[in-house]
């Protein structure tokens, strides 16, 4: 019997040959991350008044990313809980301030194939790009994990994405996820397992890769999953991670409960209208828009890849009058290295006012956005006062798209900056 990477993966995660989907089956959870904002504050009272200790702290993974830098009160004392309890419990990985959890846990060596993790946060799923199991849980859920080192899940069906042809200069995976959403809505994945495949997914590097995995969150997937391959070896041997199996993790053929194709070749850059990335469009429908901001930032459009569409398109010039453009590195180790090759200088000479490597605006904590503003952004969501107040209106693009809006003072098609 046919079996999909999602049925294999939760199989060798509960001790069994093979699962079927819609068994409830309980797994041994390989990793567990959680974030300032999930983690510490809401576990500690609950693990206290339990009597309950963490079930394996080496494979736990705190990030601070949320509340960092402090900007207030209390952030100060959210960070300050977090840190008190990584040292009462001698939590061996913590990484501080240094970049977004699902950018800075797998440039550590965390997440490699075959793994079943859960993660405190909504787009935990980022972790399906490297072959491994892994998706969001709530508080109370996590607390079980940390007790038990386990957790039940009814095994999902498999939705297939099978992308052919590559994608032309200009449009991202970004792009690829903005224009499934626009197609299928935000339940599109109703909480199955969503694989994506084909030419155009394999020509990708891991940092794209990373944001197909991660956007799953917003068709409504529980994981987001791409077959490991050379790729990912190699990206995971520069990471902490030499010498991982890939061989057994990869579907069956007519493994999919459900298949969808589409062509790379023709995608267009797309834009999703406030307030909601299902309202996402071809950019032509939303050009010349004025703009008063542009936003490069979160892990969905801030990593070195990303930064370095930006700069192809900002090489040489600079941004409209009145326009801010600010840009938050996903992480220190891709603002470092786009430091050491001139990426970031390109973006700061450009006008690029340079933010921290935290979740910052698109989460809404510390900075924020203008109200009333109109802004083109390269993060994940655009809901209604997510990244400001209410009356901030917020455009999702790709990284080429908000550097080419930036430059015009108003949505712009990138291609037409980088012919």
């Amino acid at each position: 019997m046919a079996m999909s990477l999602a049925a294999k993966l939760i199989a060798r995660a509960c001790g069994r040959e093979r699962v079927t989907p819609g068994e409830i089956v309980t797994c041994r959870v390989d990793l567990a991350m959680f974030h300032d904002s999930s983690g510490p504050r809401r576990l500690q009272p609950m693990l206290e008044q339990l009597g309950a200790r963490i079930w394996d702290r080496n494979k736990v993974v705190l990030v601070m990313d949320h509340y960092v830098p402090e900007r207030s009160e209390d952030a100060r004392r959210i960070v300050r809980i977090a840190r008190d309890w990584a040292r009462e419990q001698q939590l061996p990985h913590v990484y501080d301030s240094i970049g977004i959890c699902h950018v800075v846990v797998p440039q550590h060596g965390h997440i490699r194939p075959g793994m079943f993790c859960v993660g405190g946060d909504s787009h935990s799923p980022t972790g399906g790009a490297f072959g491994s199991y892994m998706f969001g849980v709530g508080s109370t859920e996590m607390l079980g994990v940390v007790t038990t080192g386990e957790i039940w899940v009814q095994v999902p069906r498999t939705i297939r994405m099978r992308w052919r042809g590559r994608l032309s200069r200009g449009v991202t995976a970004k792009d690829m996820m903005l224009a499934m959403i626009g197609r299928f809505g935000m339940n599109g994945g109703a909480w199955q397992a969503v694989e994506f495949t084909g030419e155009a997914v394999r020509a990708l590097p891991m940092h794209e890769r990373m944001t197909l995995s991660n956007m799953s969150a917003e068709l409504g997937a529980q994981v987001g999953l791409i077959e490991p391959d050379e790729v990912t070896r190699d990206w995971l041997a520069a990471h902490g991670a030499p010498g991982v199996e890939i061989a057994p993790w990869h579907s069956d053929p007519d493994s999919a409960d459900e298949e969808h194709g589409f062509d790379a070749a023709t995608l267009m850059p797309q834009v999703a209208a406030p307030f909601s990335p299902a309202n996402a469009a071809p950019v032509n429908q939303h050009v010349g828009t004025v703009i008063q901001a542009a936003y490069i930032g979160a892990c969905t459009g801030a990593k070195l890849e990303d930064l370095r569409f930006a700069a192809q398109v900002l090489r040489g010039r600079h941004v409209a009058p009145g326009v801010r453009l600010l840009v938050a590195p996903a992480s220190h180790a891709d603002r470092d290295a786009a430091i050491v090759e001139g990426t970031l200088q390109v973006l700061q000479d450009a006008g690029a006012q340079l933010l921290p490597s935290a979740c910052g605006v698109c989460a809404g904590y510390g900075d924020s956005l203008a109200a009333d503003e109109t802004v083109i952004s390269s993060t994940a969501r655009n809901f209604k006062g997510r990244m400001g107040p209410p009356s901030t209106r917020v455009y999702l693009a790709s990284a080429y798209t908000v550097a080419a809006s930036a430059l015009a003072g108003r949505i712009a098609d990138p291609r037409e900056v980088l012919a």
